[in-house]
């Protein structure tokens, strides 16, 4: 009510009495709330892009208003079903879900199809429902209802439904409101699908509406343009009949999973264009509410894929360029340090021949010592080069790495001289580790010289060892290394450090910072490859001015310890026994002979393993088989298994310069066999030898 009040003056003019005016003004408020309402829904309903969120907000809203028991709005088919999506429910359940108009009774039918809106007080005592439309209604806990029908020129397509709970006369200006929501709900669907429709039409991605028994019922220009194929074509066939054969199981089996889990999925598969060719398509598929249908999206991959493939292609030739320049660094490298070491052994052996033959005896020792010193430097490249392509022979023990360094200590002290400070600091409660003991001896003491060259002015050099788990975070940006538990063994100078463009080169074979003369370059590129070989890693951290600091992840060892005692050099002698040397190289044989023979050993040789099985079948009496592993035809290990089924329990030692089955030692020994590294001292043969006759464990 609108209350004006006016004063009634007296004849004097003073207050006598007061006018009340009193205007109702009702409907004008509830209009003008109806509207503020009306004009806030229609702004928030502008915003939104599916029918979904145009129904669930207008529900929300109204349902909050009228404070009524649920509020829906269903979809309508020409066959007369009603979906309804979502709905607001306060107090009572949902009804979402599929349903018939048919069962409200034909007199409600027939309202419906007057336009006019649908309104019940009473449920149960409205004589225009069916009895079947009453429990039905009753059931679902809708005492009153206002309904109504959207219209699409002469089709109903959609229904606003306002319920409550119990019985409740709804005012005419709460039909009107439900009418108006039910007209700008329609419009904004309109815009929504028109919006859609649009996308539909101008997306360059396949769009399609499919049910799960294997038909298409729409499918936008997209398809023609990716394929060639007309909608007509794609409409009345099978979408199976499109896919490539090898693809049909597979994409069915996605589609038919969706249906179960009701969530969205996504696949790739070949389809068939009109030219003949085939598409690489990927789709993403989500369910619809009705349980028959879902939408598709198809991405055509085939260009993206063919870049793909040029990209690959492209980055192969710059790898094998890039490998092409490393094989020609390598083999410069190689061929530079090679040739200074052969002219060391081959000059030093002609001095000798020549002083020997003019009767100078004097100097003979001193030309020995330079040749077996320059053989020394030849070995020890030629295994720096198998360490760095992963080729050396492992001899993999479970190894206290905390005592291997300490039985170092001395050693390294002496090597890093009176400038050089050493520190160790070591994990008290470090795991056994999985490693090459002389391999991880000599990467340490290569490190160790590395980081006394990196102080030329002296300065701290520390050694630690540690304890990790790496996890597959870690691991993934490493493919060769696999997630567990490691033992780092860290190397830490105070040196001048590295530049970035020099760390990205220190794994390089023959890089080297060191002037011409002064090293091969090839002590990171051996540590880097005795590491993963062995099933480790290694990482190196440096900046310029601020020191250098390597780690070596080494897998962790589960067993005892073994202790290697490090053995004087001795020659002990034969007593007769015969050694069946077979070696395809000459100079080899010959070498292995001689010195089985200077010890007492009856030695017999062959060379390659056809002209060795006749002798292992003869009455000969063999007491060890020595051979090397890559005989040419038939190979050592080969040779090997055959000697042992003609003479049970033989024991074979063999020898190896390289052999790409032979790297990890435990993989490639049986009981009984033993592997000597070439080259090797006639010392360190002597002594395994007569080892192994012996029945003397192998180390």
């Amino acid at each position: 009510m609108d209350l004006d009040y006016s004063p009634v003056p007296d004849i004097e003019g003073n207050p006598a009495g007061v006018i009340c005016i009193l205007s109702e003004t009702t409907q004008r408020v509830a209009a003008e709330r109806r509207n503020s309402f009306l004009l806030s829904l229609s702004d928030d309903l502008r915003s939104l892009k599916t029918p979904a969120e145009i129904t669930h907000l207008a529900a929300v809203r109204i349902g909050e208003l009228l404070d009524a028991s649920r509020v829906f709005y269903a979809e309508i088919t020409s066959s007369g079903m009603m979906t309804v999506e979502r709905d607001y429910a306060r107090s009572v359940g949902s009804i979402a879900g599929v349903h018939s108009l048919a069962s409200f009774g034909p007199d409600l039918l027939a309202a419906y199809r007057n336009g006019a809106p649908v309104v019940v007080y009473d449920v149960p005592g409205d004589e225009r429902l069916s009895p079947p439309a009453r429990d039905g209604l009753t059931a679902r806990e809708v005492g009153a209802f206002i309904d109504v029908v959207l219209f699409e020129e002469e089709q109903w397509v959609g229904l606003l439904a306002v319920q409550n709970a119990t019985p409740r006369v709804w005012s005419e200006a709460e039909e009107r409101l439900v009418q108006e929501v039910g007209v700008r709900v329609k419009a904004a669907i309109e815009q929504a699908r028109a919006e859609r429709d649009r996308l539909w039409d101008l997306s360059q991605d396949m769009l399609a509406r499919a049910d799960f028994t294997g038909m298409m019922s729409a499918v936008n220009p997209a398809w023609t343009r990716v394929l060639g194929w007309s909608e007509n074509d794609l409409l009345t066939r099978e979408y199976a009949g499109f896919m490539h054969p090898e693809d049909v199981a597979n994409s069915l089996d996605v589609i038919a999973q969706m249906a179960r889990s009701r969530e969205p999925a996504r696949f790739e598969n070949r389809i068939a264009a009109q030219d003949g060719t085939w598409k690489n398509i990927e789709w993403t598929v989500a369910p619809e509410p009705d349980g028959i249908n879902f939408v598709a999206v198809g991405r055509d991959l085939t260009e993206a894929k063919a870049r793909k493939g040029e990209l690959e292609a492209a980055q192969e030739a710059l790898r094998h360029s890039r490998k092409m320049e490393a094989i020609g660094q390598l083999t410069g490298g190689i061929a530079h340090d090679f040739n200074n070491m052969l002219t060391g052994i081959i000059g030093s052996l002609d001095l000798i021949q020549r002083n020997i033959a003019a009767g100078r005896l004097d100097r003979v020792d001193r030309y020995i010592d330079a040749g077996n010193a320059s053989a020394q430097r030849a070995a020890a490249l030629t295994s720096r080069l198998l360490a760095f392509g992963r080729r050396q022979s492992l001899d993999l023990r479970v190894t206290d790495i905390n005592a291997l360094v300490s039985g170092m200590s001395e050693l390294l002290t002496r090597t890093l001289g009176e400038q050089t400070v050493l520190e160790t600091h070591f994990k008290a409660e470090l795991w056994a580790a999985s490693t090459d003991t002389n391999q991880l001896e000599s990467a340490l003491l290569n490190l160790c010289i590395n980081a006394r060259d990196a102080m030329p002015e002296g300065g701290r050099l520390i050694i630690e060892t540690d304890n990790i788990y790496l996890d597959e975070h870690y691991t993934r940006d490493h493919p060769d290394l696999a997630p567990g538990e490691y033992v780092i063994l860290s190397v830490s100078d105070t040196g001048i450090g590295m530049t970035a463009s020099t760390m990205e080169k220190v794994f390089e074979p023959f890089f080297t910072t060191k002037p011409v003369g002064q090293g091969t370059g090839l002590g990171l590129s051996m540590i880097y490859g005795f590491a993963r070989q062995s099933g480790g890693h290694v990482r190196i951290y440096s900046e310029l001015g601020f020191g250098t600091t390597v780690k070596l992840f080494v897998p962790r060892a589960h067993g005892e310890t073994e202790t290697v005692q490090q053995r004087k050099a001795r020659f002990p002698l034969g007593l007769g026994e015969t050694v069946m040397v077979v070696e395809d190289d000459p100079s080899v044989r010959l070498i292995v002979t001689e010195v089985l023979r200077d010890l007492r050993y009856n030695a017999i040789e062959a060379v390659d393993a056809v002209s060795a099985i006749p002798l292992l079948q003869s009455d000969e009496r063999i007491d060890l088989l020595v051979t090397d592993v890559g005989l040419p035809g038939m190979n050592g290990r080969q040779l090997a298994e055959i000697a042992r089924e003609i003479r049970p329990g033989l024991n074979v030692l063999f020898i190896t310069g390289y052999a790409q089955n032979a790297t990890i030692r435990s993989g490639f020994l049986n009981e009984g066999m033993d592997m000597l590294t070439k080259p090797f001292a006639a010392d360190v043969l002597a002594t395994k030898v007569r080892d192994m006759i012996a029945g003397t464990p192998p180390d």
